[in-house]
């Protein structure tokens, strides 16, 4: 599943989950069905009335019972019971139905005790298509509604009662009873599709499944409509509702390729017939990838490659390629449990960049990634934070624990691993670790003995390590001598109030820079205390970037670095160098003159990730470190005084421009526009108006973000049209983007005009907590719109499934002052939300965090600028 949404230019990372190794001992184990039934084979046949919002359904499960029982327990949610009956030795037996609404798990006991051997479930039951974008649950647009499903992690009980552990591995039959006029998609490929049972309707079998989890089950009903396409003798198509089909070729392109890449990368080929990737209206997440049947946010799919912005481009293939990884990883070989949800998540989140770096090596991947692994590394160096393997049992721990621990980190240690064993070594153990564990379930210590074996290397403790432990390792380094370097571990944490204890310590590699932008790796074990180092200059710790720790030099080797960063280091290597510099800062042992300095030397740098990441601290030190309008205004004025001349350097947009150039400018235009610098505003203003009456004049890179920089001062005439565009439009990327602009203005009346439309019913579940959470990002709409939040409680609290929720609660971490703080507490004390108490955790360290950095470089902050002043004075005279 994919849970990332855009967000202004940033991801918006939704919660998720990780959870608890089934041997642990908890209260909330009561959950977990006994392990003595297990079913074999489903056969459900589903009748949905999506005028009613209601279905009907009849099903068997084939069990297995180790051992004589008068009573079977699943899972069932929000479903009556018609009959049951169960047949086991010839004998049919009607039973008896207890729920425990509590559990979600429903009891079904017979008379007569059922012998150890094969039984049969027959089933009748009925259930809602509910609105909260989970089980079976109702879409809509303007036209119609259309019957979707949402199972990971525990809804597939919504929609049929079952085993609906990651486990209980079984295969399906699937028929649907739908309308005359409508279709039906599920895992498999359409079998038989008769007239009947009533005039009206008509009934749609598939294929039978291969062995899977109930998660991974998908039925959708409505009219939609496809683009085809195959490869490597699969089927495969893109559909969307018939408003949209012009947007999915570009999906169908990119299924071709990836699936090509990872029948190669994995020797495995795909193994089903047909491979779907369904745009779906209304959705939580960005994506989820049920088997031969993916479902998307219609943003996270369905694309006009002509006016599209190379990010957009670049988002949807990612996703793409991270559910289609999941057919393997995840569907193939599924974990075991919920606590190694990162064999699913972690794998797809490394795996979604080869396919996609192989087919557009001008996106420059790479870069995007050690950017990832910057952020992830600023994500574990919190206060609180949480091993890879974590626990969590009952529902609401689960939906909590699918965040950037068990995506992000999950593939950064990946991406260290492989870095370290070397590509193709790491690529072997992956397809024996699949190869033994085919249509199986597998735990954490399966894949790392398996790239044990294969490397011969000792990736068993490495993994162990940063899969058990919470946090990130800080190397310090001491002057190379002699061939050796000192070198000193310990955990790292952003606050330098925390004392780490000195007695966590990890087995890492570690990969010098040698000549020739190569590496040389070595094992650093908690007991080492000095390694090997090549005979180059400069002396740079993570080759690459791809390791998974911070690293901290002597002055001496760190000016070294610095005093030819475009020679010395490669432009992953940079983003990590400037990662670090600006960790440093957070934990006071630099200052944000010594950051703005870098920012400087980089000023020039030709990659549009590699200045995105030193722009990302500048923002954060305008917003989060500077105290009073002048220091901003200071700020912003030195920002335009060193960039103005680089953005105009890059000339207006022209058709020969790279990805890169065409994202470094709009990079700029942006960060200028933030500054408020008087030329882009304008340019802005004039963009957007062209863009607004022919979306094809403006280069698409540039035209949304005109649209932003211009929304901030923007007036009612704006405010209308976007939303105009926002309930018209037809284009995803397009429509979701004006409105999520509406929540950009700055002007009181038309803040608090988008807040209130926000929670009207002209906008979808799933985009109202979005808006909600960008207006409190933002600086000058935040107090508005957490007001608004507290005094409109009942209906933003509508807006709410878990995952929204959390968005909300945790885009209160934007503040950074005690009053704020004390108040976000209090508040969601007595105002729940659902799945959101480690995101409030979180948001509550994140204003502390703020407190504590603007009071300890405020300051310098100060002191920096009143530099700056003296030396433009002087230049002056």
């Amino acid at each position: 599943m994919n849970t990332s949404l855009p967000r202004r230019s940033m991801r918006l990372a939704l919660s998720c989950s990780l959870i608890a190794c089934i041997s642990w001992i908890s209260p909330a184990q009561a959950q977990r069905l006994p392990t003595t039934v297990l079913p074999q084979h489903y056969a459900l046949t589903l009748t949905p009335d999506l005028k009613a919002a209601t279905f009907t359904g009849s099903e068997t499960i084939d069990v297995t019972l180790a051992e004589p029982t008068s009573s079977i327990a699943l899972n069932a949610n929000d479903l009556t019971f018609d009959s049951v009956r169960i047949s086991a030795s010839g004998k049919d037996q009607t039973a008896t139905v207890s729920i425990d609404k509590e559990k979600e798990q429903v009891t079904f006991t017979v008379p007569d005790q059922l012998p150890a051997g094969k039984a049969t479930l027959h089933i009748e039951y009925s259930g809602i298509l509910n609105g909260q974008l989970r089980g079976f649950y109702l879409s809509k647009t303007a036209r119609r509604n259309y019957a979707v499903t949402q199972f990971e992690s525990t809804d597939a009980r919504r929609a049929f009662p079952s085993f609906d552990e990651p486990a209980f591995k079984a295969t399906y039959d699937v028929t649907l009873i739908v309308d005359k006029g409508d279709t039906a998609i599920s895992n498999g490929p359409v079998l038989s599709d008769k007239p009947g049972p009533a005039a009206d309707k008509h009934t749609i079998k598939f294929l039978t499944t291969p062995k899977m989890s109930t998660y991974l089950v998908a039925f959708l009903v409505g009219d939609f409509k496809c683009s085809s396409g195959s490869q490597d003798g699969v089927a495969i198509r893109t559909c969307s509702t018939p408003d949209k089909v012009a947007l999915t070729p570009y999906g169908v392109d990119v299924a071709k390729y990836v699936l090509h890449y990872y029948n190669n990368y994995f020797g495995i080929p795909y193994p089903l017939k047909k491979l779907d990737l369904i745009g779906l209206p209304d959705f939580e997440a960005g994506a989820m990838e049920n088997f031969g049947a993916i479902t998307y946010r219609e943003t996270a799919l369905l694309i006009d490659p002509k006016t599209a912005s190379e990010n957009a481009k670049r988002e949807v293939a990612l996703v793409i390629a991270h559910e289609m990884a999941h057919q393997w990883f995840g569907d193939l070989v599924t974990m075991q449990w919920w606590d190694n949800v990162w064999l699913n998540e972690g794998f797809a989140t490394w795996m979604e960049n080869k396919p996609v770096a192989a087919m557009h090596p001008e996106w420059n991947i790479d870069q995007m990634v050690i950017s990832g692994l910057d952020g992830t590394l600023n994500l574990d160096a919190q206060p609180t934070t949480r091993a890879i393997r974590a626990r969590a049992d009952t529902r609401d721990e689960i939906e909590q624990m699918f965040d950037g621990i068990s995506y992000g980190k999950a593939s950064d240690v990946l991406l260290s691993v492989e870095n370290y064993v070397g590509p193709e070594v790491f690529r072997q153990g992956v397809h024996s670790y699949l190869s033994a564990h085919l249509y199986g379930n597998a735990t954490a210590e399966d894949f790392w003995n398996a790239q044990t074996a294969t490397s011969h290397k000792p990736v068993d403790k490495i993994m162990d390590g940063l899969i058990g432990q919470p946090g990130v390792p800080l190397l310090t380094f001491g002057q190379p001598s002699g061939g050796k370097v000192s070198v000193s571990q310990r955990r790292f944490f952003l606050s330098p109030s925390i004392q780490p204890d000195p007695a966590q310590k990890w087995t890492l590699p570690v990969c010098f820079k040698t000549a020739g932008n190569k590496q040389d790796c070595q094992l650093l074990t908690p007991e080492t205390t000095s390694l090997n180092v090549p005979d180059n200059q400069p002396f740079f710790a993570n080759a690459g970037g791809k390791g998974y720790y911070r690293t901290a030099y002597t002055p001496g080797d760190y000016s070294a670095i610095t005093a030819h960063l475009e020679i010395t280091l490669t432009p992953p290597e940079r983003i990590s160098l400037i990662g670090d510099e600006w960790a440093q800062v957070r934990a006071d042992k630099a200052t944000v003159g010594d950051y703005l300095k870098l920012v400087s030397a980089i000023k020039d740098d030709s990659n549009a990730d590699v200045v995105s990441t030193a722009l990302d601290g500048l923002a954060a030190i305008r917003e989060r470190v500077a105290a009073t309008p002048q220091e901003k205004d200071a700020l912003e004025s030195w920002f335009r005084q060193n960039f103005e001349a680089e953005y105009t350097r890059l000339g207006p947009p022209s058709a020969s421009d790279t990805p890169n150039k065409k994202q470094l400018r709009a990079l700029l235009f942006a960060a200028l526009g933030e500054a408020n610098d008087p030329q882009i505003l304008a340019q802005a203003r004039e963009m957007s108006q062209k863009y607004l009456a022919n979306p094809a004049s403006v280069e698409p890179n540039l035209a949304q973000t005109a649209l932003q920089i211009t929304a901030r001062n923007g007036d009612a005439a704006l405010f209308d049209q976007l939303q105009k565009i926002a309930e018209t439009s037809t284009n995803p990327e397009i429509q979701t983007g004006a409105l999520h602009l509406l929540a950009l203005f700055e002007n009181p009346d038309l803040a608090k005009r988008a807040l209130e439309y926000a929670v009207s019913d002209k906008v979808r579940n799933q985009d109202a907590a979005i808006q909600l959470a960008i207006a409190l990002d933002t600086d000058k709409t935040r107090d508005l719109a957490w007001s608004f939040i507290q005094n409109h409680w009942d209906e933003v609290k509508k807006e709410f499934t878990p995952e929204l929720g959390s968005a909300v609660v945790g885009a209160t971490s934007s503040f950074c002052s005690a009053d704020a703080r004390d108040d976000v507490s209090q508040f969601f004390s007595t105002h729940k939300v659902p799945a959101a108490d480690q995101t409030l955790k979180h948001a509550i360290e994140r204003i502390n965090g703020c407190i504590e950095l603007r009071k300890l470089q405020e300051p310098n902050l100060r002191s920096w600028l009143q530099t700056q002043s003296h030396s433009t004075s002087d230049s002056a005279h």
